[in-house]
């Protein structure tokens, strides 16, 4: 039998056997477990739980029956609320180890509906004669296996619902072998969208069937024969752009089924709301949205009448933002440039000149590069809002102990529920 002490970023229950590390799946804090090594390292050992023979208060059984197998989630097992307690802990314990600060203010955990939140996956596709035809689903944990499954319940209702249609569809596609994944996409108005990638183009007969199942199922269907800028509508005609809504700020945003946008449209509202309060933009203040993507937090901070610029490098996505500024009668309050705040931040915050605010909004290897370049022109206040905790914890230390900055106060937002991803959102002042 085993201890087991605490969780790791995957979700796995943390333990020492004999003074080395091991990674225990499906195993919670505070457990006595008998464990199965199926891998053992130099310095660890990746281990599954056999039995429990104390169980921790915490665990509760877990609602999708895929669980066990599907690598969609991994924390089923462990109470909602413990999830966003144990996401909390994680934030607070690398802002310590990693770059030797604490916030003032905890902030209370951003958190919305646990179940059929997630409007945006990928699925995987395999055709597997012997199991009757096409596998759609997830990947299986730690194999390129497809789960043979029939719903999830993270996913959009209307996005679950169309698991076992799909597997019925490509099973009867003459290109099924050659169709490796699947898109979905979930808007404003229950409007789905699925991409198909397909490495052969279908047939007369396929795009019967593929017309045929957007027709009953009220979907679009979109075809990426090769890279991204491949994609196009099925009947570009008929076809509609997706959308979802920032109620607070009187805003729609489109965008396209493979640009990005947060996959929990309920928490991303909560996320853009304690955002602006945070920034607290004034009439005319001048404020940069870097990393801003298609506008989700430049449009509502215009919206409250700050003059602001957001910074993206990806053209495609600018123009996206453009066009939302256009759409939502902001064209006139916000301007977003292409720039790259990887190579060039130095250029960039110099080209900004003087700012009252900003906003960070940085995949997951942070922003090392523009808070090693602010300047004597370093904004009042800084809002950076994360999808990784410890590269957080870099820029935090590099703000706190060379730009002088407080770190005023930090939170998680349980941007996805039963997984251990950690998104987090950080007030910085001068």
């Amino acid at each position: 039998m085993v201890h087991i002490q605490s969780l790791d970023l995957e979700g796995r229950g943390v333990a020492r056997v004999d003074g080395k590390v091991t990674f225990v799946e499906g195993a919670l804090p505070g457990e006595c477990v008998e464990i199965e090594v199926w891998r053992r390292k130099r310095s660890f050992d990746l281990a599954r739980v056999r039995e429990i023979a104390t169980q921790s208060s915490q665990r509760v059984a877990p609602a999708c029956p895929f669980f066990e197998r599907c690598g969609g989630c991994s924390l089923q097992h462990l109470d909602a609320r413990a999830q966003v307690a144990m996401k909390q802990r994680v934030l607070e314990e690398d802002l310590k180890r990693i770059g030797g600060v604490h916030p003032d203010v905890i902030l209370p955990p951003v958190h919305g509906a646990s179940w059929g939140y997630r409007t945006r996956a990928r699925f995987a596709v395999r055709h597997v004669p012997k199991k009757g035809g096409a596998l759609v689903g997830f990947h299986e944990r730690k194999t390129h296996l497809v789960v043979e499954m029939d719903s999830c319940a993270v996913l959009a209702p209307r996005a679950s619902a169309l698991i076992a249609p799909l597997r019925a569809l490509v099973s009867g596609l003459h290109l099924a072998a050659r169709l490796p994944q699947i898109e979905v996409a979930v808007g404003e108005g229950q409007h789905v969208v699925l991409c198909l990638r397909v490495l052969d183009q279908p047939d007369a007969h396929d795009l019967g069937r593929l017309r045929d199942f957007q027709r009953e199922h009220g979907v679009e269907i979109h075809l990426q024969p090769k890279g991204p800028d491949t994609l196009q509508p099925l009947d570009p005609a008929s076809a509609q752009p997706l959308a979802y809504r920032l109620p607070e700020f009187d805003l729609t945003l489109q965008f396209r089924s493979n640009e990005f946008t947060q996959i929990n449209q309920a928490v991303n509202r909560l996320l853009v709301s304690r955002a602006v309060r945070l920034l607290r933009p004034g009439i005319d203040s001048r404020v940069a949205d870097l990393f801003c993507g298609l506008g989700n937090f430049t449009l509502p901070l215009a919206r409250c009448g700050a003059r602001v610029v957001g910074i993206e490098g990806s053209a495609d996505l600018v123009a996206r933002a453009r066009m939302n500024a256009h759409l939502n009668g902001l064209a006139d309050t916000v301007r977003f440039e292409v720039g790259d705040l990887f190579q060039d931040a130095g250029a960039v915050l110099a080209w900004l000149g003087r700012l009252d605010a900003m906003l960070l909004d940085p995949p997951r290897d942070g922003a090392q590069a523009v808070v090693e370049c602010l300047g004597e022109t370093t904004p009042d206040r800084i809002v950076y809002v994360s999808c990784n905790p410890a590269t957080l914890a870099r820029d935090a230390a590099i703000l706190v102990k060379q730009k002088g900055y407080r770190l005023a106060a930090a939170g998680v937002v349980n941007m996805f529920p039963h997984t251990s991803h950690i998104e987090s959102i950080a007030l910085f002042t001068h």
